[in-house]
């Protein structure tokens, strides 16, 4: 799967840039609503332009919330290597985490 390719059914405008049809659209935004946790992705597929705004939606949403949980851990490590001798094998691991 190469997400630089398209299908046959994009065309490509005098200023170069590339259309993707309706069609495409949906399946894309399909494929993206299957990374979705379940609770969000529980109801049916999108097959529609309201419904693929709201995965979307939903997906900037999830991504923000991912965000905030990798800023919190973030710190939450750089806490507990304060706490530990910076030498110990325990203060290696942190920070390759971090």
């Amino acid at each position: 799967m190469s997400s630089g390719r398209r299908s046959s059914s994009s065309s490509r405008h005098s200023n170069g840039n590339i259309r993707i049809s309706d069609d495409e659209i949906l399946q894309l935004v399909s494929r993206l609503n299957q990374f979705l946790p379940r609770s969000r992705n529980a109801r049916r597929p999108s097959t529609s332009k309201g419904s693929a705004s709201k995965v979307l939606e939903e997906t900037c949403e999830y991504i923000r919330n991912l965000q905030r949980e990798v800023d919190d851990l973030s710190g939450r490590l750089s806490e507990l290597l304060s706490t530990i001798d910076s030498n110990s094998p325990q203060a290696a691991i942190i920070r390759a985490l971090i």
